[in-house]
């Protein structure tokens, strides 16, 4: 690389700089204490794991987003985490090793080894909640409603929540008897939402005329809480997982129309977003200005299972370095400069006034010499010695 050219870095691979960093950070800290307020215990995984570990349960459709390098006290594989959701669950089924409900949440970085989109970052930072242990409805419903929470104070308006159910598609496909490879193509036919090929495959794969029906129509069930209607009727015949999930979508809408009427929703009976991993209710958040999801989640009741304990869990990430972007108010950034004293004693008596300012929660810059001002430092406010010691002066009247 050339001299000219080291400042450069990766592509996808972002610095944040001030005062965009203390928007980010008093973010991270609002939301902390937000999930604190709700209950969540903070965890920190650590940025990097042995692969076995890393790419396990949701951790598998992560694999090509993963950066992987080898240890050298050992000699095995492991990878920069991609994203935290399988380290949390490990915390929780083995290192935790709790009964009952578990509410945990974390913040910090992740790499991806390639973008999701063109413009997309591939340093993020993450930030989420989970909650283990419990398998009832209520328990989506509560993430969900901290994933808004979330939003809100990230700065997002028209909030847009997209909601499916990935039991419906796999009650539909067991239904079906397909083999391994089979019911992989079909799941890669709704993953593209191709009519033509979803048809053809029916045809000659599915010979119950009622399941291709269903299976059919499945793909085109998406829309406003009028196609939870049109779904009952049109999966009328299906098992009674599917009557199960979609009456647990009737309840997270009723529960969402009651808490947040301003958000809007839309329902994707044929959504197949972490089918490998998911196992119910999965939910995804977005703004008008953006092309992709700016918060996911769902239902992965079984993550924990390699690790010992196959516990229900419900969780949602965002990516916090995105969501700051959407904060327009600014930190408080008052500054208050202390020059350089006179004498010993003055010197002594300034650092004491430094001291009580700064445990105040006061920002105080220290000159370093000559040459050095209130201006040249952006203080608002500067030190300056009276007959009651020393106090605090807007710059102008110093």
């Amino acid at each position: 690389m050339a001299t000219a050219d080291r400042w450069l870095l990766p592509d996808g691979i972002d610095e944040i700089l001030p005062p965009q960093a203390a928007k980010l950070e008093q973010l991270r800290r609002d939301l902390l204490d937000l999930y604190k307020s709700w209950g969540y215990e903070q965890v920190f995984p650590p940025l990097v794991e042995y692969l076995e570990s890393l790419l396990t349960g949701a951790g598998n459709d992560l694999a090509l987003q993963t950066f992987k390098l080898t240890d050298q006290l050992t000699g095995r594989l492991m990878g920069v985490r991609a994203d935290m959701t399988t380290q949390v669950a490990r915390i929780d089924a083995h290192t935790l090793n709790r009964e009952g409900v578990t509410r945990l949440c974390y913040a910090g970085h992740v790499l991806h080894a390639k973008p999701e989109s063109l413009a997309a970052s591939r340093s993020l930072i993450q930030i989420g909640a989970e909650i283990y242990g419990h398998g009832g409805i209520a328990s989506d419903i509560e993430v969900i409603g901290l994933m808004l929470e979330t939003l809100r104070r990230g700065g997002c308006c028209e909030l847009h929540l997209d909601l499916g159910h990935v039991a419906i598609y796999r009650a539909l496909a067991a239904e079906a008897g397909l083999s391994g490879d089979l019911e992989w193509q079909l799941f890669e036919i709704f993953q593209r939402k191709a009519v033509p090929e979803l048809e053809a495959f029916l045809a000659k794969q599915v010979s119950d005329p009622d399941l291709a029906v269903m299976l059919r129509q499945l793909v085109t069930l998406a829309g406003d809480r009028s196609v939870l209607a049109k779904a009952a009727s049109v999966l009328a015949k299906a098992p009674q997982a599917v009557q199960s999930a979609l009456a647990d979508l009737e309840q997270i809408a009723d529960q969402l129309v009651a808490s947040y009427p301003d958000v809007k929703l839309y329902f994707d009976l044929g959504e197949l977003r972490g089918y490998h991993y998911h196992t119910g209710p999965v939910f995804s958040a977005y703004v008008p200005d953006m092309g992709q999801a700016i918060a996911n989640g769902g239902r992965y009741d079984h993550i924990g299972e390699v690790f010992g304990r196959a516990r229900p869990a419900t969780g949602f990430s965002t990516d916090l370095a995105a969501l700051v972007r959407r904060v327009t108010s600014s930190v408080a950034s008052k500054k208050i400069f202390a020059p350089v004293a006179g004498s010993v004693a003055d010197q002594a008596s300034l650092q004491e006034a430094v001291q009580q300012l700064r445990a105040s929660g006061q920002v105080v810059i220290q000159s370093l010499g000559a040459g050095q001002t209130a201006q040249s430092q952006g203080c608002d406010q500067q030190l300056s010695l009276s007959s009651s010691g020393w106090v605090a002066v807007a710059v102008s009247d110093s």
